[in-house]
């Protein structure tokens, strides 16, 4: 096909004013955005931008909260723009009235759509009366980056007005009162620690501020309370002085208070001391030992030897082992049969021995003694008060004297048999002793026989030794009867004396 020129121009000229009339008709708006994102369209053609993620309310208002008490606040955020949007770190400023911690974070679940909403939820605890306000500043991917919200609200205090800083841990109970304590004892009482906030708590230290004499201890092995765990603290009493005590425990931890405190205080009014009693009150998990006689008494008028048994029962709840049981004075004439009672014995509960108690009476006179049975039951010793008065000295050489098969039977304490007996004369080989059987001339070397038993006598420097087997008595000579008249007169006493005995054999 052939085009004449003048045919061609025309054409052009048509076709340039056509692409002029549809240049014109273009919205202007449009022309601005062909070399924009085509996603960040809207449906009718207008290019808006993305809005990113928004407040849905930039101030909450958290109402109001109880001193030590906790609200759970709920902020909403939402995506306005045309992209989905990644939610990153979220940082919380409390003021000083409240602590804060996030409980619940749904927009970081995964990336948020364009148009959804997400919820983030705060737990604030009130610390102080007044008002509070925390600051929440969240990262995100999208065009602005950070998004904020304020909560806010007001702290009041508890029905009893008490408007005092409250703990992250919490104390049950928040004061131990011991009371009146009047009997000599250690009271113990406990506290428990209780995490009541959505973070792990380490305790630092627990201690008692109080005064030496307030008589407190604490004992506890917390370390680190999780959230809504619990741990315990042992307080003891022990009080040292008479009148009211009072002193904190003072808890030192990683929560936002750093501290808390329970009020200690008792009060110690001892009762007036009075007289023991010969049997102590029973003693749950102790042997108690008892005796079926109060007292041990002879009465008046003896002549002879005497003896009693009483016995001893063991009326506690477990074992009794008897030490040692022995007299409190010597010399007198008294002495306790080695069988039934004796050291080392084991008394089961309910169980009972005999103790027998002898009296020889040296001299004429009353007797003032005592029975001494030490134990590991209540107490640890019981004693038996030993009474008795003779109107005549009782000669001990007219005891007799027990063989079996010949032999002589060891039936005799030896070391009470020269009870009530003095060296009244003293020279290198000879001596006398005075004793209840009256006055008798001893030599060195020699074998006598008193209280039933065999004596090999022995001079020494300062006294008489008497000798049985392994067993040796010495009774010592009063050197104040030496001077030198009296020394003359007894020699000249024992060489009589002597003479009399020897023609006497």
């Amino acid at each position: 096909m052939v085009i004449k020129a003048g045919l061609l121009k025309n054409i052009t000229s048509i076709a340039i004013a056509t692409i002029m009339i549809s240049a014109s008709c273009i919205d202007t708006a449009s022309a601005r955005s062909v070399f924009e994102d085509p996603m960040s369209r809207s449906a009718s053609g207008s290019s808006a931008i993305s809005g990113g993620l928004i407040a849905v309310e930039e101030e909450v208002d958290g109402g109001s909260i109880a001193i030590g008490a906790a609200a759970n606040v709920v902020t909403l955020f939402r995506n306005e723009g045309t992209r989905p949007i990644e939610v990153g770190k979220i940082n919380l400023y409390p003021s000083s009235t409240v602590s804060s911690n996030i409980t619940l974070n749904q927009c970081a679940k995964g990336a948020l759509p364009p148009l959804a909403d997400c919820a983030v939820v705060v737990s604030i605890k009130g610390l102080q009366e007044g008002a509070w306000r925390v600051e929440m500043l969240m990262s995100h991917n999208g065009k602005s980056k950070l998004v904020k919200a304020t909560l806010a609200g007001d702290i009041e205090a508890g029905a009893d007005g008490d408007d005092s800083l409250s703990s992250d841990v919490e104390t049950i109970p928040s004061e131990i009162d011991f009371s009146t304590l009047s009997s000599s004892q250690t009271l113990i009482k406990s506290v428990i620690f209780r995490n009541i906030t959505s973070e792990v708590i380490d305790i630092k230290d627990i201690a008692i501020n109080a005064s030496k004499q307030a008589g407190y201890s604490v004992s506890s092995n917390c370390a680190r309370i999780n959230t809504g765990e619990s741990c315990i603290a042992t307080i003891s009493w022990t009080p040292q002085i008479k009148g009211p005590s009072e002193g904190f425990l003072v808890i030192n931890h990683t929560g936002p208070s750093k501290i808390s405190s329970v009020n200690l205080k008792g009060e110690f009014t001892p009762e007036t001391s009075s007289e023991a009693e010969i049997f102590p009150e029973a003693v749950p998990g102790r042997g108690l030992l008892v005796s079926s006689a109060s007292m041990v008494d002879f009465g008046t008028g003896i002549e002879n030897t005497s003896a009693m048994t009483i016995s001893l029962v063991n009326v506690g709840d477990t074992t009794l082992n008897m030490s040692n049981i022995s007299l409190s004075g010597a010399d007198n004439g008294i002495s306790i049969q080695r069988k039934g009672c004796v050291e080392k014995k084991i008394l089961e509960p309910i169980e009972a021995c005999p103790l027998t108690v002898s009296w020889s009476p040296p001299r004429e006179g009353a007797i003032l003694d005592d029975v001494q049975v030490e134990h590991d039951g209540a107490r640890g010793i019981l004693v038996i008060p030993v009474r008795g008065d003779a109107s005549k000295a009782v000669s001990k050489d007219s005891k007799a004297i027990i063989e079996k098969d010949g032999v002589q039977e060891d039936v005799i304490d030896k070391t009470e048999v020269l009870d009530g007996f003095v060296v009244t004369s003293h020279s290198k080989n000879k001596a006398i002793i005075s004793g209840p059987g009256g006055s008798r001339v001893v030599k060195h070397g020699e074998d006598i026989i008193m209280g039933a038993v065999s004596w090999k006598v022995q001079m020494i420097d300062n006294g008489v030794g008497f000798i049985n087997g392994k067993d040796k008595i010495i009774l010592l000579f009063d050197k104040s009867l030496s001077s030198v008249d009296r020394f003359s007169t007894s020699s000249s006493a024992v060489s009589a004396t002597t003479t009399d005995t020897t023609g006497g054999n």
